[in-house]
């Protein structure tokens, strides 16, 4: 959701029991800090300059919550970003005004992207002088209205505290997304009572929590007769903690799982009922029962293009569609739907389980057991089958080593190219939260700053981030940061000295011109990381790839930087091309 009018939702939002000119008189900076503690902010992301020096001074006498440096304002985003993917709280940032907020536009756009809960503070020019072309001045609410769930400019003072309380219920509210909150210099600094209120209501935005019964009635009817169905699972079954109750819903069925790459540890990926990420790069299994199923249940999901690939192609099996999700946006946006359920996941979920109880045993279960029997059948494809035998370093072979290693129990970041496919397939999410990377957007260089917000947040728990040489590069001076703030983050570097998925998407489509996607002036990044403070460690056989890792998780207090030296023309299958199918899959470079 988009709303674009500060002052709309301002003026409905209901007025405090409490007058808002009893509590001390202090200046704006000061009541945002009062403001940032009373939401539980535990760090705030941020680089300083001159229109948020008041807030900067104020948080310099505080000690309720860390303020962490970050070497480039996308950072902040990218590190408040991924503290709230892996936390569920809000991350908050702090920006100053025009090239401040401007180089933090991508990390909002790729949280919004995302649906990620989120509140930017950004400063801006004193009041008197917007609109007026002043220094380092930027029209901070007109730049971000399409990236943002909502965002407002404070012009008074006495606005300001419950402005901050609007955008911490709208952050993470209904289908969460980033909040952005404008102050200008001359506001932080002005003094005004101080009261923040408790709770608070918006006559104009109360999103549908509980879905509709009669609705649902009609969805476990169609699933109790369903023949070959299936449960399509995206990133809102992990926004909307509703994970538990959709490993209790499938159990009770028996049906088959996918998860989009969003989705991925919101139903266990080592369960037998899962058939793997479909889409683009998802499995032959996965995508084959896609289209083939007579009864589909989409919850938390929205039929994108990496996933159902073409539509009239997609429709060309004609489908029972339920559709559950917070956001009426997004139903039948896409795809035309039959059972269309608004509400929150958790609840939906559980008043369908306890239907399918009351309603008995499933009258379904002969085709059921000849769906399933479908389904092994295409499981034997072994899509995701590579040269194991091989002496060069494989990425799938660091992948699952990774796996092994951790016993599935790491948070695992990746930024964006073929090392995230890879990660996405062969490392096994059986929780949510532990899978954090840019889907929406498909941001580069997300995955270092990621993994210091995680890691900020599980100062106990093994943070990977998963990348590539191109990648690495967009956000590497965060080392920096690493080292000031004692984030011990791992960084498997998949090194194939191409922008990888670039050039197979060259060798594919443009008939091998590999045109600005090679990568002939590389950094030692050993040396870099050394440089840095961390260690750095080369990894060119497939031998050293265990000991490697292993003497990285040893590493606790450490960063460590893995650069592996990995097959620089392994290409990220299954595929599906654009334009076509998703049952048009290329399995591999056998078949081209």
């Amino acid at each position: 959701m988009n709303t674009s009018s500060a002052e709309f939702l301002a003026s409905k939002a209901n007025t405090p029991t409490v007058s808002q000119n009893t509590g001390p008189e202090m200046i704006g900076a000061e009541m945002l800090v009062h403001a940032l503690h009373a939401e539980g902010v535990e760090y705030v992301w941020g680089y300083p300059g001159g229109a948020v020096l008041f807030i900067y001074d104020e948080i310099f006498k505080q000690d309720k919550f860390e303020h962490i440096l970050v070497r480039h304002e996308q950072a902040a985003v990218h590190a408040a970003d991924g503290y709230a993917r892996a936390t569920g709280k809000v991350g908050v940032a702090l920006v100053t005004s025009g090239p401040g907020v401007t180089n933090a536009v991508t990390g909002i756009a790729t949280a919004y992207t995302d649906s990620i809960p989120m509140v930017i503070i950004s400063g801006n020019v004193p009041t008197y002088a917007i609109g007026e072309d002043a220094f380092q001045e930027a029209d901070t609410v007109g730049i971000t209205r399409p990236i943002v769930k909502h965002n407002f400019l404070v012009k008074d003072v006495k606005d300001l505290a419950l402005t901050l309380k609007k955008a911490f219920h709208i952050a993470q509210t209904g289908r969460p997304g980033p909040v952005l909150v404008d102050i200008p210099k001359d506001v932080s600094a002005a003094k005004a009572p101080f009261y923040y209120p408790a709770e608070l209501t918006m006559r104009s935005y109360n999103p549908v929590v509980k879905g509709h019964s009669g609705q649902i009635r009609k969805a476990v009817a169609l699933l109790q007769q369903a023949e070959r169905p299936y449960i399509y699972t995206g990133g809102g079954i992990i926004l909307g903690n509703a994970a538990p109750e959709l490993k209790a819903f499938a159990d009770l069925l028996g049906y088959p799982v996918t998860n989009t790459l969003m989705g991925l540890g919101g139903f266990p990926g080592t369960s037998p009922q899962f058939l793997g990420m479909l889409g683009m790069h998802g499995t032959y299994e996965a995508n084959m029962a896609m289209q083939h199923s007579d009864v589909l249940i989409a919850i938390g999901a929205r039929f994108d293009d990496r996933v159902i690939g073409n539509p009239t192609h997609f429709a060309s099996h004609p489908r029972k569609i339920i559709h559950i999700d917070i956001d009426p946006s997004v139903i039948s946006k896409r795809v035309k739907v039959d059972v269309p359920i608004v509400g929150d996941l958790k609840e939906v979920l559980l008043e369908m389980t306890a239907q399918l109880r009351a309603a008995g045993p499933l009258k379904n279960d002969a085709k059921l057991a000849a769906w399933w029997q479908q389904i092994n059948e295409w499981r034997k494809k072994d899509c995701l089958k590579y040269d194991r035998d091989s002496q060069i370093v494989k990425p799938q072979y660091v992948v699952e080593k990774l796996f092994e290693l951790t016993g599935g129990d790491a948070f695992i970041c990746s930024d964006v190219g073929q090392h995230q496919m890879w990660a996405a397939q062969f490392y096994k999410f059986d929780q949510p939260r532990r899978w954090i990377n840019s889907g929406g957007l498909g941001t580069m260089g997300v995955g270092l700053p990621y993994a210091m917000g995680i890691k900020k947040a599980f100062p106990d728990k093994d943070v990977f981030t998963i990348t590539g040489e191109g990648s690495i590069q967009m956000c590497i001076q965060e080392l920096s940061t690493c080292k000031q703030y004692n984030t011990p983050v791992k960084i498997v570097s998949l090194n194939n000295r191409y922008l990888g998925m670039v050039r197979q998407w060259q060798e594919l489509t443009y008939n091998r011109r590999y045109s600005s996607s090679y990568m002939d002036s590389l950094p030692d990044f050993v040396k870099l990381a050394e440089a840095f403070g961390h260690v750095g460690m080369l990894i060119e056989k497939k031998a050293d790839v265990e000991p490697a890792l292993k003497e990285a998780i040893r590493l606790k207090d450490r960063t460590v930087f893995m650069d592996f030296q990995t097959d620089p023309e392994e290409n990220v299958w299954p595929m599906v091309q654009s334009g076509k199918g998703i049952t048009e899959m290329l399995l591999g470079s056998e078949e081209l």
